[in-house]
C-alpha cells in the first residue's frame, strides 16, 4: 500500500457503516484519501462505525444501494475517482429469512453502483467486493481459483455469484475503455467491532459477555479465516493497480489466508474461548440447520504473483487481536484510538 497514491484521492465507499466498511474507512483515512461513505444506518447496535467514530474519517451520506437515483446522486455530487462497493446483505442465515431483500441488495445494488459509475467521467477505478461463497462449491479440498464457475445453493451465496456475473458483464459491455473494473473475493473475516448476528465470533462475544455458553452449529465446517485488515489491504493494493494500469488488473481476485489457516469452526472457537478466559465455554448445537458449505478454501496465487500481496498475520494472531479488541471495549477504552492503533500495527508489519 502506497499512501502517496491515496493522498487527496476522492473515494466513494458504499457500505461504510458496516463492519468491513468501517474498518476500510479508517484505513483509507490513514492513507490520506478523501472518502465519502454511502450507506444505510449502522446495521447493529453496538457498531464499529459508532464506537470507532468512523464518521470522523469521511463525509457520511445515508442512502440505499437499491435506490438507483440515490446512488446516481451520490456519484454526481462527489465525483469520485475510485468507487469501492462493499454494501451488502452479508449473512447466509438472513438470506434464508429475507431472500428477496438479499437479491435486491446484492445483485441490483451492484447493478446500480456500476450503472452510476459508467456515466461518471471522474471515475478511474471500480472495485466490487463480493465473497468467497460466490463459487459453485463442490466441497473440494483445494482452493477455488478466480476462473472457477460461479454458483451457490443458498440465497446469499448465489446472490454473490450473480454479483460477480453482473460485474463481469458490465466490465465487458461498458468499461472496455475509461474506468477499470475489478471484483474481490475474501475469506471469513474476523476482527474487533463485528456484532452481526449468526456469525461465529460476534455470537461468541455476546454469549461470553452475558455469561452464557456459545452454541455452535457446524463445528467441523472448514473456512478460510483471516483478520479483516488482510483483505482490506488487498482491496487497497488492487485499487492502486487499477489506477495505474487498469487493463492489466481488471477482473476477479481472491484475497484469502495461508492454506494452513483454513481451519474448522471448532478449532477457531476453542482458541477464542481460551483467549477470552473467565470461564467462557462453547457447545455444539444439535438439530437440523439451514444448509451451509462444509469445506471452503481460496487459491490466492494470482494476488501473490501479480499484485505481490500476501497475508501479514496468521490465524492465532488474528484471534488474539480480535480478543484484545473486545476486551478493550469491555474495559471502556477509547475504541477509535485502539482501532487506529491496530491499523498502525498492521501497516508496520512486513508481508
Amino acid at each position: 500500500m502506497r499512501p502517496e497514491l491515496w493522498k487527496g484521492r476522492r473515494v466513494l465507499l458504499t457500505g461504510h457503516t458496516g463492519f468491513k466498511g468501517a474498518w476500510l474507512a479508517l484505513l483509507l483515512e490513514r492513507l490520506g484519501a478523501e472518502v465519502t461513505g454511502f450507506a444505510l444506518a449502522p446495521p447493529t447496535q453496538p457498531s464499529l462505525f459508532e464506537l470507532a467514530r468512523a464518521g470522523e474519517a469521511l463525509r457520511d451520506l445515508r442512502g440505499d444501494v437499491r435506490d438507483l437515483p440515490a446512488v446516481r446522486r451520490a456519484v454526481d455530487e462527489t465525483k469520485p475517482e475510485i468507487v469501492i462497493h462493499t454494501a451488502a446483505q452479508s449473512l447466509v442465515r438472513t438470506s434464508y429469512e429475507e431472500p428477496v431483500a438479499t437479491y435486491a441488495t446484492n445483485v441490483m445494488g451492484t447493478v446500480h453502483v456500476l450503472e452510476a459509475a459508467r456515466h461518471a467521467p471522474s471515475v478511474r477505478a471500480v472495485l466490487v467486493v463480493t465473497s468467497d461463497k460466490c463459487y459453485e462449491n463442490r466441497e473440494w479440498v483445494w482452493g477455488y481459483r478466480e476462473n472457477e464457475p460461479m454458483g451457490g445453493s443458498d440465497p446469499y451465496s448465489s446472490s454473490k455469484g450473480c454479483a460477480e456475473l453482473v460485474t463481469g458483464a458490465y466490465r465487458a459491455s461498458f468499461f472496455q475503455s475509461g474506468a477499470a473494473v475489478a471484483s474481490a473475493r475474501a475469506g471469513n473475516v474476523i476482527g474487533g467491532g463485528d456484532w452481526a448476528p449468526n456469525r461465529l465470533l460476534p455470537d461468541a462475544a455476546r454469549a461470553f459477555s452475558a455469561g452464557r455458553p456459545l452454541e455452535v452449529r457446524n463445528p467441523r465446517a472448514v473456512r478460510p479465516w483471516q483478520h479483516v485488515l488482510e483483505p482490506l489491504s488487498g482491496y487497497v493494493a488492487l485499487a492502486e493497480a487499477l489506477q495505474e494500469d487498469g487493463a492489466a488488473f481488471a477482473g476477479a481476485w481472491n484475497f484469502g489466508p495461508a492454506d494452513e489457516d483454513a481451519r474448522t469452526v471448532g478449532d477457531v472457537v476453542e482458541r477464542f474461548t481460551q483467549l477470552w478466559g473467565g470461564g467462557a465455554r462453547w457447545e455444539a448445537t444439535p438439530g437440523v440447520h439451514p444448509h451451509e458449505a462444509h469445506l471452503l478454501r481460496l487459491d490466492c496465487a494470482k494476488a501473490r504473483t501479480v499484485l505481490g500481496w500476501r497475508p501479514r498475520t496468521r490465524l492465532d494472531e488474528a484471534l488474539q487481536w480480535t480478543a484484545d479488541w473486545y476486551g478493550s471495549w469491555r474495559r471502556g477504552v477509547d475504541m477509535r484510538e485502539f482501532t487506529r492503533e491496530q491499523i498502525e500495527r498492521y501497516l508496520s508489519m512486513e508481508q
